[in-house]
């Protein structure tokens, strides 16, 4: 696969397409991409100097600059010497020595660069405005090769922060995130010299090369919030509480947790948190709110109610925990995490977008796996629709990020026991209770799928099944482990969608299960979302075949885009802000990959494709 720093040198050259038609091209699939006002594509009147810059051709040339903090731009070489090359070498970013407007939008940019989730210093947004001073005339009249190193200084920047932008930072397969990069090709080159150097609104054509995905300018917008609050600073961490305390209940560090609540804003500032404190003589008082400045008598105690306990099912529910109102481990685990590592994970949220095509061929299906939960788009040519999910456990069987297309869907089907499970789990089984695949269901197959036995295993059966020549199946029916219905999108992990005869398991908080495969919690909702456009498969019908006889493959008249994806925080359409664990340790190699500093390290991928068999 190609290095998000191969791929831009790849598509540095000029003969390559612009970046997209930015907001003023409608998407594959309307509302896919949040609806942005378009900005001026038409370039002001550009005054370029009669002749080029002679420092210029040898500077781009040379693939380094020691006034860059990161002075090697070798990857993006080729984009720099066609920027110059198209305009004849002049100078773009200054006129009679000064910088243009442009040039000063672009530094501001560069600047505010952190409200994007990237990092000012890549940008060299602290070296600025010593450069441009360099260039007021009241102090000194800039000799050519000062103006051509601030040109081609904001030339190699910019191309950075727009890279960052569009593909993100980090491969993502050092991550975890197993799909190649398919963004539509663009050009470096052309989208300053079209896009940018011209432009009378440089942040907005800047924003116009970020994902147009109405998720990612919430998270955007959050990050912001958040990183304002993070500034402030965290309180002293809440202690755990042993044994847990549950509502109602005495609870001493109350006024710690209101003032945790209020800055987290589960509750309206207008509206303070109130609990009830006992005092000596048994009246109910109010208890102090977190900003008041008397406390409880000793004597007094602070009882865990009310409010309080609704803030807390409020907080619960955002960071998908059991909604009980219990303070327990995990609950207080979650109180404690820092602001700032929660602006992080917005951040990890804004670059794992960036990671997206920027638009699909149809409506996508989306199963986000920190969350549990699959959802389709809301803006789209297709209702909307939400589940639960149970997808792979955290050890050894966690289900990869990939992505897939939909072809078909199969009614009562059997289950192929993965090697693995046979081996490992459903052999050992037998050896000591040999009718125990008759029992649950299995039977034994050859390789051409001829059934051997459904009955008590032989011991010469026992022995092809432990070297492999025959093969377990479960037949179809409301015990099999796939349920009534399974999703195929073909993949080399074999990983699918199915129902399941656990429904049970969709009640509890956290839900990774399986071995590896998604479960999910209304298989009849989501086949007729997925045969929505074929009008011979009503609802009816299609609830008929999970509850029949007959194995049944049904094709998909589209091909259907599945997207598993990893994501710890995302902000829904009221600005709701969800954090979720970050359950296979992502979060934390997409850090050590960011925090490597520029350029950005990667690490190699840690899944192995034998955790991913096809199993429930």
């Amino acid at each position: 696969m190609t290095s998000i720093r191969g791929a831009r040198a790849a598509i540095a050259h000029g003969a390559i397409a612009v970046l997209i038609a930015f907001a003023a091209a409608a998407p594959a699939i309307a509302g896919m991409p949040a609806a942005q006002a378009t900005p001026s594509a038409t370039p002001t009147a550009v005054t370029l100097p009669a002749a080029p810059i002679s420092d210029l051709p040898t500077l781009a040339a040379a693939g380094s600059l020691a006034d860059l903090r990161w002075p090697d731009f070798s990857a993006d070489r080729a984009a720099v010497e066609a920027f110059y090359l198209a305009g004849n070498y002049v100078l773009v970013w200054s006129r009679d020595g000064r910088p243009t407007a442009q040039a000063l939008a672009m530094i501001e940019c560069f600047k505010q660069a952190a409200t994007r989730g990237l990092d000012p210093a890549v940008y060299d947004a602290s070296r600025w405005d010593a450069r441009v001073a360099k260039l007021a005339p009241a102090i000194a009249n800039p000799a050519p090769g000062d103006l051509a190193r601030f040109d081609l200084a904001l030339t190699v920047a910019a191309m950075r922060m727009l890279a960052d932008l569009r593909v993100g930072r980090v491969n993502p397969q050092h991550s975890q995130f197993s799909v190649v990069i398919d963004h539509q090709p663009y050009g470096l080159a052309d989208l300053l010299r079209e896009k940018i150097i011209g432009a009378s609104d440089v942040p907005a054509m800047v924003s116009a090369a970020e994902p147009q995905f109405q998720g990612y300018r919430r998270a955007e917008a959050a990050l912001i919030n958040y990183a304002r609050i993070a500034a402030a600073g965290d309180d002293a961490p809440l202690t755990t509480p042993n044994p847990a305390v549950h509502p109602d209940m005495p609870y001493e560090a109350l006024p710690a947790l209101e003032a945790r609540l209020t800055q987290l804003s589960e509750v309206a500032s207008t509206a303070p948190l109130k609990g009830t404190v006992a005092t000596p003589t048994g009246t109910p008082s109010a208890t102090p709110s977190a900003t008041s400045t008397t406390t409880p008598a000793l004597a007094s105690e602070a009882v865990y109610s009310g409010a309080v306990v609704d803030a807390v099912k409020r907080f619960q529910l955002r960071h998908g925990l059991e909604p009980d109102g219990v303070l327990g481990k995990g609950t207080i685990a979650a109180l404690n995490v820092p602001l700032s590592a929660r602006a992080d994970q917005l951040r990890f949220t804004l670059e794992r977008y960036r990671w997206m095509p920027p638009n699909f061929p149809a409506p996508p299906i989306v199963v986000n796996l920190p969350e549990f939960r699959l959802t389709t788009m809301r803006m789209q040519p297709a209702p909307f629709l939400t589940m639960r999910v149970v997808v792979g456990q955290a050890f050894r069987k966690q289900t990869p990020v990939f992505t897939g297309t939909m072809r078909y869907l199969i009614f009562r089907p059997y289950w192929e026991v993965p090697p693995s499970i046979q081996r490992d789990e459903l052999v050992p089984k037998t050896s000591h209770d040999r009718d125990y695949l008759a029992s649950h269901g299995f039977e034994v197959v050859d390789h051409d799928g001829t059934v051997v036995t459904d009955g008590p295993i032989a011991d010469d059966v026992l022995d092809q099944l432990r070297s492999g020549e025959l093969q377990i199946r479960q037949k179809p029916g409301p015990a099999n482990a796939l349920g009534l219905v399974k999703f195929i999108f073909p993949n080399h992990y074999n990983v699918y969608l199915h129902s399941t005869p656990e429904p049970a398991l969709f009640n509890r908080a956290r839900r990774d299960f399986s071995h590896g495969c998604i479960r999910v919690q209304d298989p009849l909702a989501l086949a007729a979302w997925v045969l929505r456009d074929r009008p011979e498969w009503p609802v009816d019908k299609i609830q008929a075949a999970m509850n029949g006889d007959q194995t049944v493959q049904v094709n998909l008249a589209h091909p259907i885009p599945v997207l598993i994806i990893y994501r710890t925080a995302i902000v829904q359409p009221d600005g709701e802000v969800q954090f979720f664990n970050d359950i296979y340790g992502d979060d934390a190699a997409l850090k050590q990959s960011l925090d490597s500093g520029y350029p950005y390290a990667g690490h190699p991928p840690i899944y192995s494709d034998d955790a991913a068999e096809a199993a429930p």
